[in-house]
């Protein structure tokens, strides 16, 4: 068959002997240095009992206010297979002295089995969207040998949680890495021990925490100690930081890839212009070829994250057709992106508007990218829901007052505001009467996000209007979106 013929039959159920082939009981006894109370297979690893599925292993884990075990019942009653835990029970499990450090060990033996090409990807912003355009790049090449860590796991627990679930044939693995302190990214990254290490981008997330950019920087670039012997570490050409970026990585003696517009960039972006229904068509010069591919999540940022999404594919052999199409058929996601049609009132059958939902996380360089991306938005009015940046310490007041600038830029006709630290916003947003277009820019300030909700109905929303809804995850901005889009009340 043509290799485009194979990239576009999708999807193929890929062959399974036995559904339960994860991980047998005395495999997981050894890995996790524990006690097997007889024989069990098992399909998938789960922390929370609410999502457990049947076959699952369910790790009964101890945090801060609560104890996994008083939900083994819960979890059996949904159909768990067996159970890690600290104590005897009268049903199939192993025992260990603590569940979390079994969940560790577990991660660490899956990796150690996996024959697969592993990548690592973090940055400040980004990173579940380029991990997720890798993964169905590879997925799809693969035919359903590639595995990632959903959602957003990317923390001490979520990255060995994703570890333990991937299948011991898996051809590639796709991890997140997240953190807020120093020292977070490398306890991961020697977890992962990627093949491929990918930082997209370095901006003040997490200021609060670490006190400056330059060690924001300092921290993604420890993704780079796990990397395996021959490994590859893949940064922005364009970022201020690249220099040091570059140097962390020298030091451990790693092949360096860099991508972005800048002209020593190893992948490097040559020509972008609007794709048909939104999106970019992308030109690309990787060196030794240029390649051309539609990005249809709209925006700048998506274009440059594309690169580094072509150079990670690359890097591990993977198909850069299969890529390209990943890219063209990927939109945004729930909370980082989507674009949802939602129903309007008005005198016209079917009037809809266009909610664009970004209420997953805030910083001041992603508020900047996705004001910008509503700016070239067509619509009859654009209005945004911004919710508080998080995180950012004693820097806040002035991150959060400078985007009445890209606002005004963007056109905003109205906003919303939700959250005490919007305050200054609304203060800067005071002292002028007009957007860049010459139109007011009119806005309220709202406490919480009912609030925010009963305001946005009261403004009305019209046929043609664009609405953007963006804050950090905390500030609860989700609700909103469920109840523009009516899936809930």
């Amino acid at each position: 068959m043509h290799a485009i013929a194979r990239i576009l039959d999708w999807p193929v159920e890929a062959p399974e002997e036995n559904c339960l082939a994860l991980w047998d009981a005395e495999s997981i006894a050894r890995a996790v240095k524990g006690t097997a109370s007889g024989e069990f297979l098992i399909s998938g690893v789960e922390i929370d009992s609410r999502d457990v599925q049947p076959g699952d292993l369910f790790f009964a884990l101890k945090g801060e206010t609560t104890d996994g075990h008083r939900f083994l019942d819960t979890a059996f009653a949904k159909g768990a297979a067996a159970a890690v835990v600290d104590r005897p029970i009268d049903r199939p499990h192993i025992l260990v002295k603590d569940t979390m450090d079994a969940l560790v060990r577990l991660g660490a033996a899956s990796r150690a089995r996996s024959r697969g090409r592993i990548v690592g990807v973090t940055g400040s912003v980004g990173k579940t969207g380029v991990k997720e355009s890798i993964f169905t790049a590879l997925d799809r090449s693969s035919h359903g040998d590639a595995h990632r860590s959903v959602k957003s796991y990317n923390n001490h627990v979520g990255v060995p949680l994703s570890l333990a679930r991937m299948p011991a044939r898996a051809r590639f693995g796709i991890f997140e890495m997240g953190m807020n302190h120093a020292g977070e990214i490398a306890a991961l990254t020697r977890q992962v021990r990627p093949d491929v290490a990918v930082i997209t981008t370095i901006a003040p997330a997490h200021i609060e925490m670490l006190g400056s950019e330059e060690a924001i920087a300092d921290a993604k670039a420890e993704i780079f100690q796990g990397l395996e012997p021959g490994g590859v570490a893949i940064i922005p050409a364009d970022s201020p930081h690249f220099g040091g970026l570059k140097s962390a990585a020298e030091k451990l003696g790693v092949t360096i890839v860099s991508f972005g517009k800048a002209a020593h960039a190893n992948v490097r972006l040559l020509d972008t212009v609007a794709a048909i229904g939104g999106g970019s068509l992308v030109t690309a010069d990787m060196g030794d070829r240029r390649i051309c591919y539609t990005v249809a999540a709209p925006g700048e940022h998506w274009v440059i994250n594309s690169l580094a999404v072509m150079a990670a594919v690359r890097a591990v052999g993977g198909d850069l057709g299969a890529a390209g199409v990943a890219l063209a058929e990927m939109e945004g996601l729930a909370g980082r992106g989507a674009r949802i049609e939602i129903d309007v009132p008005g005198d016209e059958p079917d009037a809809k508007a266009l909610l664009i939902d970004e209420s997953y996380n805030a910083n001041p360089a992603s508020m900047r990218a996705t004001l910008a991306q509503l700016g070239r938005t067509p619509a009859r009015r654009r209005i945004t829901v911004l919710g508080a940046m998080k995180e950012l310490g004693s820097h806040g007041p002035d991150y959060h007052a400078a985007l009445s600038g890209p606002m005004r830029e963007a056109g905003v006709d109205y906003a919303v505001l939700v959250g005490p630290e919007m305050r200054p916003l609304s203060e800067e947003l005071g002292k002028a009467e007009v957007n860049a277009l010459g139109k007011p820019l009119t806005f309220a300030h709202c406490e919480t996000v009912r609030e925010a909700i009963d305001t946005l109905r009261a403004f009305g929303l019209e046929r043609d209007d664009a609405i953007l809804v963006k804050g950090s995850n905390s500030v609860g901005l989700a609700a909103l979106v469920s109840a523009l889009s009516k899936r809930e009340g």
